[in-house]
């Protein structure tokens, strides 16, 4: 069974470690002009439900800003290690540290479904977002310039069920980004869209991203949308982390390339090679 990558290790070592080469050549990564995340450290993280260990034992440590992929087959513990970051599970052992004391809306969790309020209109389901802050005077106006940055501005005050599945999902990144959140933590947000709507909202996670400096965190099963969006991907096996890859393609990133699609193939030769081993 394959041991942890921790990323305290050198870059160099951790590319030839994980064993994708040529593709998994390190170079300098890049970072959102001016970063405002968090970074977060995790060390000997343990959950189970019941006689079920889901994870079994994370050692893992995320710079500020950084945009991390987790990638792995169903049941491996992807979303778990997701849903502890974002404080939504309790941990059964080890520790999550965000570096300095965090307020709530610090870290946000967009999910697979929207989530929207029906009865209220955009810009309302929008301001939900801002929690305790969404009496204060500023309010309207601080949900409306989220709507902006996800191009929504004209649907403020529409239903949610006139919405197209796309414009649903931009009304909930609109919700997360709203209070300015340090870690942003996505659990399969894109799952549900058609395939040209995926790919417009990669762009627009990567744009708000790099525009806003949190640091990222995205749980998915397309290995595709992993390597074209995220500085690292971390490969889950029976709860650990048994690859750490650093993508170094300069951004913005071109789909379908040569370089891209090696890498992507490295990763799935992995996922899939380890059904044979089981």
């Amino acid at each position: 069974m394959q041991t942890a990558l921790r990323t305290s290790l050198p870059e160099t070592e951790l590319a030839s470690r994980a064993n994708f080469a040529p593709h998994a050549r390190v170079l300098r990564e890049e970072r959102p002009v001016q970063t405002s995340g968090l970074p977060l450290s995790i060390r000997g993280l343990r959950k189970s439900y019941g006689d079920n260990e889901v994870l079994r034992g994370i050692d893992l440590h995320i710079p500020a800003g950084q945009f991390v992929a987790i990638v792995g087959k169903s049941g491996c513990g992807k979303s778990t290690l997701l849903r502890l970051i974002a404080g939504l599970e309790k941990i059964d052992a080890g520790t999550i540290s965000l570096g300095e004391a965090v307020k709530p809306e610090d870290i946000r969790v967009m999910f697979q479904e929207p989530r929207l309020l029906p009865w209220a209109s955009v810009l309302s389901n929008v301001e939900v977002g801002l929690g305790r802050d969404r009496a204060s005077s500023d309010a309207h106006s601080r949900a409306e310039k989220a709507l902006t940055e996800v191009g929504l501005t004209d649907k403020r005050d529409q239903w949610p069920s006139v919405l197209s599945g796309g414009q649903k999902q931009r009304v909930a990144l609109a919700r997360a980004l709203v209070s300015r959140p340090r870690v942003l933590a996505f659990d399969e947000p894109l799952g549900a869209l058609d395939a040209l709507t995926r790919i417009s909202m990669q762009r627009l996670l990567e744009r708000v991203w790099r525009d806003q400096g949190f640091t990222a965190i995205l749980v998915t099963h397309d290995v595709a949308e992993a390597v074209a969006l995220a500085d690292r991907v971390l490969v889950i096996e029976e709860g650990r982390i048994a690859h750490d890859v650093v993508v170094n393609t300069a951004r913005p990133r071109e789909r379908g390339s040569a370089e891209l699609a090696g890498l992507e193939g490295s990763i799935l030769s992995h996922l899939l090679s380890a059904d044979d081993r089981t």
